[in-house]
């Protein structure tokens, strides 16, 4: 059955909660420069997140604990410059709120004030609610995250499906009712099995997102480098890459060097 649509010139905190109410599936996608953010904006995806994932896939690092939080304020202050139309939220990274509420607020607003980010995301549940009150006491919105935290990969030490035990699968439903009770505007929820993430769906007025966490959550969010197979190494069971740019990129710039070496590249046409 077809749901009508509401369309939407700017995408708010406001309109993520309609869109659950009204049964329309979030989009959301990663997106850590301008170029890449002014596509990913055009092709109508409702939230843009720049990710601490920017650590892997734009610097190479293993986790993404190395990011600082100057580093996250460069990547969202050039996709804030390329976006029109989607809410753009900005992980605040490692070792920036998790131990001081007072940091965690200074931490959110440099992200707000010196990028224009329209929000920010934290990891974790009971464990913050200190530096999530903060926060949101202060006016910016909050979107949670919750299952697997890539932050505590070091605690976890493997990216397994997490909440699979019951003890587990409990926390994180009242990790999630909490967040909500705070003021969170949605939860992301991260590599958990389906039947928990559509209990999770069910209990909140907020959205979920989920991200290997099956078809019940409310919305959806893949990284972007990982749905255009840019990246190759990565082959989660959830990820549905939709091009393979690795491939296709390798043979554009082999044909490049080619045609520099043969002199084809440039021909009379491509000069002055």
């Amino acid at each position: 059955m077809s749901v009508s649509k509401k369309e939407y010139k700017r995408v708010t905190v406001r309109s993520l909660v309609e869109m659950k109410q009204q049964g329309e599936k979030i989009s959301m996608l990663t997106a850590y420069d301008y170029s890449m953010a002014k596509i990913v904006d055009a092709a109508n995806v409702d939230v843009i997140l720049v990710g601490d994932s920017a650590s892997n896939v734009m610097a190479g690092h293993e986790t993404t604990l190395p990011i600082t939080l100057d580093q996250m304020i460069y990547h969202a202050s050039s996709v804030i410059r390329a976006v029109k139309r989607a809410l753009v939220v900005v992980d605040i990274p490692f070792g920036s709120y998790q131990s001081d509420p007072k940091e965690a607020l200074r931490s959110a607003i440099r992200i707000m004030k010196e990028s224009g980010a329209h929000a920010v995301k934290v990891e974790g549940g009971e464990e913050i609610k200190d530096s999530v009150k903060r926060i949101l006491n202060a006016g910016i919105p909050v979107m949670g995250h919750l299952g697997l935290t890539p932050q505590s990969i070091y605690k976890f030490g493997t990216y397994t499906v997490r909440a699979k035990e019951e003890a587990e699968a409990r926390k994180l439903v009242e990790d999630a009712k909490l967040l909500e009770r705070l003021g969170c505007f949605a939860v992301v929820l991260e590599k958990i099995p389906a039947a928990l993430t559509k209990k999770v769906s069910e209990k909140l007025t907020i959205p979920t997102i989920g991200i290997g966490a099956g078809v019940h959550a409310d919305g959806q969010v893949l990284v972007i480098h990982d749905l255009l197979g840019m990246t190759h190494e990565f082959n989660p069971r959830f990820l549905r890459r939709y091009m393979n740019l690795y491939d296709e990129m390798g043979k554009a710039i082999g044909q490049y060097v080619g045609d520099v070496k043969s002199r084809s590249f440039p021909n009379p046409e491509e000069q002055y």
